[in-house]
């Protein structure tokens, strides 16, 4: 079954502590668009969805989410991409060289849902984790 076409875009909003550092991060290390503005928020085009970065106190995370042998932070935004795409932004965060929660590797090798994974941190502490698949028609393999 082909992966469905999507309909709707998501919208997430949530708070950064410096709205310069995350203009450098989401539009210059991500190559995230950017969309309107004030002097407390930026808005960005997030691969195709809406994120709004609010100046104020990032929401708390803890090392709670079981993913294989590692703790990652929860909760966390995430994202799917095409594998050349995440392969694409593996390298382009490893040039910028971000620091990782869980460097790039490949999860259930083999299996039904086998996927690319990372997780890393925006300059406020906002953790992200962005997943490539071969094909995504695959997402959601049981």
């Amino acid at each position: 079954m082909p992966p469905a076409t999507p309909s709707s875009l998501f919208h997430l909003a949530y708070h950064v502590t410096d709205l310069q550092a995350a203009r450098a991060f989401y539009g210059g290390v991500l190559g995230c668009a950017e969309g309107r503005s004030t002097n407390t928020w930026v808005d960005f085009d997030f691969f195709g969805h809406q994120i709004s970065l609010h100046l104020g106190e990032p929401f708390k995370t803890t090392l709670t989410g079981h993913v294989g042998d590692h703790l990652v932070p929860m909760p966390h935004l995430g994202l799917v991409l095409a594998l050349p795409d995440w392969q694409a932004l593996a390298q382009r965060l490893r040039d910028a060289q971000v620091n990782f929660v869980m460097e790039p590797q490949l999860r259930f090798a083999g299996q039904s849902g086998e996927q690319w994974t990372m997780f890393f941190l925006d300059p406020s502490g906002n953790p992200l984790e962005i997943k490539g698949f071969a094909s995504l028609a695959t997402v959601y393999a049981a």
